[in-house]
């Protein structure tokens, strides 16, 4: 038994690279990367992370939660037939050339893929090669999907929370009076691939190659697939890092009423329309409640008259190893009173070898960070500030 499985692991591991969404997922995350580097070239004439980074940020942390996840869904022994597979496939596309990428969330993809099987059963309508797929679809996928999505929401919060405020991008927008105020802006894909466990041999019958395995008088295919699961937050009123961790905690509470309602399911089969129902819509509530939040408080990123807000920070650079930290205010520079940008380089001149800082820090305490300069180094620290008044968006979005 112990061979068995381990073989249809191998196995499943290797199919992964099979599957289409995975390199679209790789392909979609590039093209976020070039796009934000685009815009922040564009307000500051550098970028802060390179265009890689989003591609970067989309497999470590999500292959680890994907792990944990196949875990608990192989060994409880839910079952996800393909047809379902497919189509959560199916929307991911979709939703993602809406361009917004949140709609990538589980909550979407998962719950339009719960909300049109039934649609499908009723009307018959099938897929080419995998008409039986679709036609052995009964009752007992509902309860599975929504549990599988209530875990799936808790990935999605721990992801938010841990990683959703890393490298959050800078940005220069115009405020209501026409004045330079900024924003953080995280756009973000992460992959989970998940191991599933597809009941009978439907895979065998398009891909005759495909293995199939028995658990006692049941037969069942495993297959890795690639659940992508996108995020997108602009924060005006907050630092970045305390709203984003926000919405991601308040993702992992409703993951977990969702995990736990689910479970009725399989007793009361009319409680996963509503656990599904319920899903959706408190996703979308999140990210209301967030936008709404954020939109009563003013710009945080704003003009300062103590000195100069740290709007954004460039990584390797001589401002991050001082730590300094976004959101904090440069107040004087080797003794000098900073007023605007031109004083703070003009302060910086007057030594070139040694820089010492007077900072405001995000408490409204005073602190001093120092660091010797040296040939080679940013000649702006490194640093992206609010006053910048070079290019900027025309609006917030």
């Amino acid at each position: 038994m112990v061979e068995t499985w381990l073989l249809e692991l191998l196995k499943g591991t290797g199919k992964l690279f099979l599957h289409p969404v995975l390199y679209y997922l790789v392909f979609l995350a590039g093209i976020l990367g070039v796009i934000r580097v685009k815009r922040e070239r564009k307000n500051f004439h550098i970028r802060a992370h390179d265009a890689y980074f989003e591609l970067r940020q989309l497999f470590p942390l999500g292959l680890l939660i994907g792990l944990i996840l196949s875990v608990v869904i192989v060994g409880v022994g839910i079952t996800m037939p393909l047809a379902v597979i497919l189509l959560i496939a199916g929307f991911t596309l979709v939703w993602s050339l809406t361009t917004n990428i949140r709609l990538m969330s589980p909550a979407y993809t998962f719950g339009a893929a719960f909300f049109l099987i039934p649609f499908m059963a009723e009307y018959h309508w099938s897929v080419p090669f995998f008409s039986k797929a679709f036609a052995s679809i009964d009752n007992k996928v509902y309860p599975s999907i929504v549990v599988v999505l209530g875990l799936l929401l808790i990935a999605e919060g721990i992801l938010i929370f841990k990683n959703g405020s890393k490298g959050s991008s800078p940005k220069l927008v115009k405020s209501k009076r026409g004045q330079n105020v900024g924003v953080h802006e995280v756009r973000r894909l992460w992959m989970l691939p998940i191991f599933m466990l597809i009941p009978g041999n439907v895979l065998q019958l398009p891909f005759e190659w495909w293995p199939v395995f028995r658990l006692g008088a049941h037969e069942y295919s495993l297959l890795f697939v690639p659940i992508a699961i996108g995020f997108h937050q602009q924060i005006k009123g907050m630092l970045p890092k305390e709203a984003i961790q926000l919405q991601g905690r308040r993702v992992i509470v409703l993951g977990v009423i969702i995990s736990l309602l689910s479970a009725a399911g399989y007793w009361y089969p009319l409680v996963s329309i509503v656990v599904a129902a319920l899903a959706v819509v408190g996703r979308e509530t999140i990210a209301l409640m967030a936008y709404l939040k954020d939109e009563s408080l003013p710009f945080y990123f704003s003009k300062k008259n103590q000195g100069l807000m740290i709007i954004g920070i460039i990584p390797e650079s001589p401002a991050s190893k001082m730590d300094l930290k976004v959101g904090e205010i440069i107040t004087k520079a080797n003794g000098v009173k900073v007023r605007d940008e031109s004083t703070l380089y003009e302060a910086l001149q007057k030594n070139r070898a040694h820089c010492k800082l007077e900072v405001f820090d995000t408490n409204g305490e005073i602190r001093f960070v120092q660091r010797a300069l040296y040939e080679g180094d940013h000649h702006e620290l490194g640093i992206l500030f609010v006053q910048d008044e070079r290019k900027y968006d025309k609006k917030i979005g």
